[in-house]
C-alpha cells in the first residue's frame, strides 16, 4: 500500500510577490529554477489566485498515487514570504526513501528560486538536463564527481569544460549531501546524486539565454560519461 505525505517549507525572498507568482506560475519561470513543465493555466489549478496562492494538483495514476503542489505568497516589508507544500500519496514501488530525499531536493530547488530571483531576475531560461550511465547509482561515485569539480566549500570557484560549448565558468552556491550548484555569470547548474532512489546522477542547466539545448544535453551526456565511465 502506498502512504499518505507532506512536505511543508518556507522560504523569504528578496522580491515583490507579483516576481514570485511569475517564477512559479508560469512555465518559463519554472523553467528558470525547478524544470521543464506544461505551461499552467487558472483552468489546470486547483486554486489560482495571482499573485497569492496557487495550487496544482496531478491526475490519480493507477497505482493509486498523485501529487498536490501548493505556494502560498504574502508580501511582507518589501520581501515575498513562499510558503510551499508538496503532499500526495505514494505508490506501492516506491523507494522508502523518496520522501527523505524529496524534501531535501526541494530545499535544493528553493534554493535556486532564490538564487534566479537575486541574480537573474526576469530573465527567460533555457533548461537542460542529463544523466551519467548507470554506474554513477553506486553511492561511493558520487566523490568522483566533486573530486573532479574540485570544490568543496560555497564559495569555492569551478570550471567544466564542456566538450564544443564555452567552458562554464562559476562559483559554488550551494553544496550538500548528493547536490552541487554552481552559479555562472549567465547559468545555473545543479547535480543531483540520487544514488538513495537507485537513479544514476543527473545534471539540470538553467542557462539564462538563447542556446540549442539539444546540443547542450549531448554535451553534458558526454562529460557525464566521461566522469563516471565503466572500469
Amino acid at each position: 500500500m502506498g502512504r499518505e505525505f507532506e512536505l511543508r517549507k518556507e522560504v523569504v525572498l528578496p522580491v515583490s510577490p507579483e516576481e514570485v507568482w511569475a517564477a512559479v506560475a508560469t512555465a518559463e519561470g519554472q523553467a528558470a529554477w525547478f524544470m521543464s513543465t506544461e505551461e499552467i493555466s487558472p483552468g489546470d489549478a486547483e486554486v489560482w489566485d495571482p499573485p497569492k496562492h496557487l495550487v496544482i494538483k496531478t491526475p490519480e495514476a493507477e497505482d493509486g498515487s498523485f501529487h498536490a503542489f501548493e505556494y502560498l505568497i504574502e508580501g511582507r516589508e518589501g520581501t515575498a514570504v513562499l510558503r510551499f507544500v508538496h503532499s500526495g500519496m505514494s505508490g506501492e514501488a516506491w523507494p522508502d526513501e523518496y520522501v527523505d530525499m524529496t524534501s531535501m531536493g526541494w530545499n535544493s530547488y528553493l534554493h535556486s528560486l532564490r538564487e534566479y530571483l537575486v541574480h537573474f531576475p526576469g530573465r527567460p531560461a533555457r533548461y537542460v538536463e542529463a544523466e551519467a550511465p548507470k554506474s554513477s547509482v553506486d553511492s561511493a561515485t558520487w566523490d568522483r564527481l566533486v573530486a573532479k569539480l574540485g570544490v568543496s566549500a560555497v564559495g569555492d570557484k569551478a570550471s567544466i569544460a564542456l566538450p564544443g560549448l564555452p567552458s562554464q565558468d562559476g562559483v559554488v552556491d550551494i553544496i550538500e549531501e548528493s547536490f552541487v550548484g554552481i552559479r555562472t555569470a549567465g547559468s545555473l547548474v545543479r547535480f543531483h546524486g540520487r544514488s538513495r532512489l537507485n537513479m544514476p546522477v543527473a545534471v539540470g542547466h538553467h542557462v539564462y539565454s538563447p542556446i540549442d539545448t539539444d546540443v547542450y544535453a549531448r554535451a553534458w551526456t558526454a562529460w557525464l560519461g566521461t566522469t563516471f565511465q565503466e572500469a
